[in-house]
């Protein structure tokens, strides 16, 4: 290998380590976005008062959402007093009635918010696949995103570490 591409070859490799380490010294803030919910509650996407935030992006058509709310209501009830958040957040595509129409037939115990104009998953990376859930530790660093359902057994771990 010439001189050349041996500087190029390290560069690279200089480049990706550099990504990682910064990815693992600086990990990713969760956005610091005001929403309202379904119920008319004002809120921060992220509050440091709790110490674990599940954000979950769903719709009411989406066969795993529908199957990891009921979860997700355990997991809340559960945690909720030992300082988990969980907020639902509807895709912009699910019309405002079908959603609420869904909490009411499903008795969500945490906020929901209507994301109409899709500003919330935009800030997000552009989460576009349902259900994607955001775990955000309580110094607001997203720690993990899961796309499709959740395994609640993994969560279940890390939320006795993190609770």
């Amino acid at each position: 290998m010439t001189k050349k591409y041996q500087w190029i070859v390290a560069m690279l490799v200089a480049i990706l380590f550099l990504g990682l380490i910064t990815n693992t010294i600086f990990p990713n803030k969760a956005p610091n976005l005001k929403v309202s919910s379904t119920k008319g509650e004002a809120m921060m996407i992220y509050d440091k008062n709790y110490k674990f935030t599940i954000i979950n992006f769903w719709a009411t058509d989406c066969p795993g959402c529908i199957k990891e709310i009921p979860q997700l209501a355990d997991t809340y009830n559960k945690y909720k007093k030992q300082g988990i958040q969980i907020i639902a957040v509807s895709m912009f595509y699910d019309p405002p009635s079908q959603v609420l129409n869904f909490i009411k037939k499903n008795d969500i115990p945490f906020p929901v918010v209507i994301d109409a104009d899709n500003k919330i998953a935009q800030r997000f990376e552009n989460i576009r696949l349902t259900p994607t859930s955001v775990l955000i530790n309580q110094k607001g660093q997203i720690i993990d995103q899961i796309v499709g359902e959740i395994d609640f057994d993994n969560l279940e771990k890390l939320l006795s570490k993190n609770l």
